[in-house]
């Protein structure tokens, strides 16, 4: 038990009183596997990221965690924190749907095992005013939650969970317009992680606005592409589950 607290609270230093974990490093490693993961449409992207998820929230939380693990960070970010555990959620439906998608297309179409689980789509007129209405609600919702409990940067922390969760939500329906979420939710978390001293995140969240754009890019080309009659995350099997 000591060898594992010795390695969560494991910290790289730089210049003269700058510290970062090791934890929040890997988390966020694992989160952009994850993002690789999703972009080529595989199911481990959902358990990869899930592992990136419980790393964050310990770093996030830091102050939950005095005493066993150490934090060098001075501010708490709770939105930060609260989205690992929305993202775990979330990825578990993501994780089921994608599987039962892939089962689909591997049983009806003879498809390699190899294939991607899902097709991505658009989002219907619906579906996209439902997001929008989404985010603007609970952006205002959680601002004031997160202010309320002392967060640091309320509004942009209420914005970076709501249009995370939604993003997630997004990628797990197989809409394509999760990949621009996720540029929105990029150009907020940047700064705020980095006034807060959340550096490695704050990187991540760098390399990842680069990486969305490449991600989006991808998925219009698979919808063009791959034949509208596959099995899209919206098929019936997985419908279900909704």
């Amino acid at each position: 038990m000591d060898f594992l607290v010795d390695l969560l609270n494991a910290q790289i230093t730089f210049g003269n009183d700058q510290h970062i974990l090791w934890r929040e490093v890997v988390g966020n490693l694992f989160g952009l596997a994850s993002a690789v993961g999703g972009m080529r449409r595989k199911v481990w992207a959902w358990p990869v990221g899930i592992v990136g998820n419980i790393l964050l929230f310990t770093v996030f939380l830091g102050s939950a965690f005095a005493g066993v693990l150490e934090t060098p960070q001075e501010h708490d970010l709770y939105g930060q924190a609260a989205r690992q555990v929305f993202f775990i959620i979330v990825s578990v439906y993501g994780w089921i749907r994608w599987s039962q998608a892939k089962r689909e297309r591997l049983s009806s179409g003879g498809e390699v095992v190899h294939a991607p689980a899902i097709v991505p789509r658009w989002a219907t007129r619906n579906e996209r005013i439902g997001l929008v209405l989404a985010a603007a609600a609970g952006t205002v919702v959680f601002a004031q939650i997160f202010g309320a409990i002392g967060s640091y940067g309320k509004w942009a922390d209420a914005w970076i969970f709501t249009g995370s969760v939604l993003a997630t939500y997004g990628m797990a329906r197989g809409w394509t317009e999760f990949w621009l979420i996720w540029i929105g939710v990029d150009i907020v978390g940047v700064p705020l992680l980095l006034n807060a001293g959340f550096y490695p995140s704050a990187v991540l969240y760098a390399v990842y606005g680069g990486f969305v754009i490449w991600g989006f890019f991808v998925w219009l080309k698979a919808q063009r592409e791959e034949r509208p009659t596959a099995v899209t995350a919206e098929s019936p099997v997985v419908e279900t589950l909704g």
